[in-house]
């Protein structure tokens, strides 16, 4: 079997698991995620050995933001009626400083990721990762409205 198809096997199979359960668990999306970029992009050896941990660094700081947004930001902000005027002006300065801060790192993970892969397969990367959050948020609401899994 060629490389392709074997990871066409794994990510079908890894769906259905995924999906088999309530809540899937951060592991299990991050393993679809893999194979849903491996697939779009082809890497070689060479720019696959240079673009994982690149690429992984980059996913942590994002993922860092996510959670600093998440628990300092919307938290906060949800309880809107007992926010004081001084308190949501800290809040959308520190969301403006964030959403900086991301721009940033992500003009700087480009620029990194135009040294690894071809400006093509850096195109095609960002095309992908927004193409996989459309799947999971398309497969979450046919889940939710009792339709199937990951295609």
């Amino acid at each position: 079997m060629n490389k392709k198809l074997l990871l066409v096997i794994a990510f079908l199979a890894l769906t259905s698991t995924f999906y088999g359960q309530r809540r899937p668990d951060r592991e299990k999306l991050k393993s679809l995620k893999i194979a849903f970029l491996t697939e779009r992009l082809d890497l070689s050896n060479d720019e696959a050995e240079a673009f994982w941990p690149a690429y992984n660094k980059h996913e942590e700081r994002m993922n860092g933001f996510r959670k600093i947004e998440r628990q300092e930001i919307r938290s906060k902000a949800m309880d809107f009626d007992a926010l004081t005027e001084k308190e949501a002006e800290e809040l959308l300065s520190k969301q403006m400083s964030l959403e900086a801060e991301k721009q940033t790192e992500q003009q700087a993970f480009v620029k990194k990721m135009k040294g690894i892969l071809s400006a093509k397969k850096t195109i095609i990367l960002l095309k992908s990762e927004e193409d996989f959050k459309r799947k999971l948020i398309q497969q979450y609401r046919q889940r939710r409205n009792g339709g199937g899994g990951f295609r």
